[in-house]
């Protein structure tokens, strides 16, 4: 098994790229001061995002490159691992910004962490950063290291946490410029979701396996489930769970006219364990249910 160099303090990870520890639950490391290493496959138990601040060559986005010279954030929830073993050297360079999830205990960011959902994409879905952005990326690390210079007192912790949350926030805004900024590939997107959906339910798929899954649709697009969901949701103003079901619900009227088979025939043939679930769900979407939708038309 390939060996993962696992960092569970944010100490340890300062000592492993040559920075001082001034807060036990958080840093800005300035990767520039660590030593010439080879690729290794690293693990956080703390909140790790990169700045690269050099041209990174042809970076991975959904299944094609996409070149960018300004720089990219990469985010890491705790637990996540990144990285190859190989025997090649590299000088690292750029900014990471760490935090301990226990830093944000008691704050309206811990309640909230959770919703930042580029914490799970995927490292190919990284956020391209125009020159600009990289500019307010690296103020706001600025303002957090100012706290971390100055002496511990009262306002750190409310000071340092509401500049990671203002820093999240600002990831937000442009993960949304980037979706708009890349409409061609969103409707690319779209379009292949549509024609995965209308193969699944002209196949045996949904007997076999039931109801297609967000996760499964994602996968088959080769996209993390949660940018897949914000991709969507951005293109259609719906999440890709209600575009299934609105997918459902279509293919289901159509096979309702189909006279020759019965409501709990077509129920199972769409993907449902029991035919009163079908009746329930599509009384919940339509108002009726098949068989008054059957009669009516």
């Amino acid at each position: 098994m390939e060996e993962v160099l696992n960092f569970d303090t944010i100490h340890k990870y300062n000592v492993f790229n040559n920075n001082k520890t001034l807060h036990p639950l958080v840093s800005v490391v300035h990767l520039d001061k660590a030593a010439p290493r080879h690729n290794r496959r690293l693990r956080y138990e703390f909140y790790t995002i990169f700045l690269k601040q050099i041209y990174c060559g042809d970076m991975r986005y959904g299944l094609g490159n996409y070149d960018y010279e300004e720089g990219t954030l990469i985010f890491l929830a705790p637990g996540q691992v990144i990285g190859q073993n190989s025997e090649d050297y590299y000088q690292p360079q750029g900014n990471a910004l760490v935090f301990h999830p226990d830093l944000l205990i008691g704050t309206s960011l811990g309640k909230n962490i959770d919703g930042y959902h580029f914490f799970s994409y995927a490292v190919n879905e990284a956020l391209h950063l125009s020159e600009d952005e990289r500019k307010i990326i690296l103020d706001c690390f600025s303002k957090i290291e100012y706290e971390l210079q100055h002496a511990i007192d009262k306002h750190s912790k409310q000071l340092i946490v509401s500049n990671i949350e203002l820093f999240l926030n600002y990831c937000t805004r442009f993960y949304d410029r980037q979706f708009i900024t890349r409409d061609n590939v969103n409707k690319g997107i779209l379009e292949r979701f549509e024609r995965l959906l209308d193969s699944y339910f002209s196949s045996d798929k949904p007997q076999n396996i039931g109801l297609p899954s967000v996760a499964w649709c994602a996968d088959e697009l080769h996209l993390s489930p949660n940018y897949f969901g914000d991709l969507i949701k951005k293109e259609t103003g719906v999440s890709p769970q209600e575009y299934i079901q609105s997918k459902v619900i279509k293919v289901a009227k159509e096979r309702i006219f189909d006279q020759s088979k019965s409501i709990s025939e077509i129920a199972y043939d769409l993907g449902f364990k029991y035919p009163q679930h079908f009746t329930r769900f599509f009384k919940q979407k339509t108002g009726v249910t098949p068989n008054e939708y059957r009669n009516l038309n």
